[in-house]
């Protein structure tokens, strides 16, 4: 676990694959206390990314500094970009997809639903195909919500399963799951100051198909 950029406000660091995102034994806060030497730090998650998940992460230190980055979540001037290796290829070089999900706690799935209902919820996302092998496409993600599961599902559903995701695309892949947060921008919670990190994923397959 590595930290990129501390303030008096909040850390940026890179969040290894398998680790939870959020306070508990273990996870990420927990992580970044033991890496700043100090146990009882107060470390906050502002947003997740799924346990199997790395790349970069913004933690709070505070209670008001959480609430003003989610404040920025919300409103959607905080930015998140992924990239990913996917089965396939979508019709379009870049596009939006927009679908209703509904988180089934019990099987802890999340699926695309028919119709608006009872804890469905709007998904949104815009991403570019940056490039392309005989089978396999990288691409460029920006989330518009922040949805359980919700990259994986939207590219599932469309027949386009991310690679090595054992949950919703082929469980017989050995390969970690080629999903990595690549982009963070907001600003900084009190001083207002513009910050934007980017960190390409680890080179191992699938990424190192690709130039990146």
């Amino acid at each position: 676990m590595k930290i990129i950029r501390e303030t008096e406000n909040l850390i940026v660091c890179i969040k290894p694959a398998g680790v939870l995102s959020t306070d508990e034994p273990g996870g990420m806060p927990s992580l970044v206390r033991d890496a700043l030497g100090h146990p009882e730090a107060e470390i906050r998650t502002v947003h997740r990314l799924d346990r199997v998940v790395g790349g970069l992460m913004v933690l709070a230190k505070s209670k008001p500094a959480a609430s003003l980055l989610s404040e920025q979540i919300m409103s959607r001037s905080f930015e998140k970009e992924y990239l990913a290796v996917i089965h396939g290829c979508p019709a379009n070089e870049a596009g939006t997809f927009t679908d209703l999900l509904i988180r089934d706690r019990y099987e802890r799935m999340t699926r695309v639903a028919d119709c608006p209902g009872k804890g469905v919820q709007e998904a949104v996302l815009d991403f570019s195909v940056l490039q392309k092998t005989d089978d396999l496409s990288l691409v460029r993600i920006c989330l518009g919500t922040g949805r359980t599961h919700q990259i994986r599902v939207q590219f599932s559903s469309r027949g386009m399963p991310i690679v090595g995701d054992k949950k919703y695309g082929f469980a017989e892949e050995s390969c970690d799951i080629a999903l990595w947060s690549f982009r963070l921008a907001f600003s900084e919670p009190f001083t207002g100051e513009r910050m934007d990190f980017s960190l390409s994923p680890p080179n191992q397959y699938p990424w190192d198909e690709f130039h990146i």
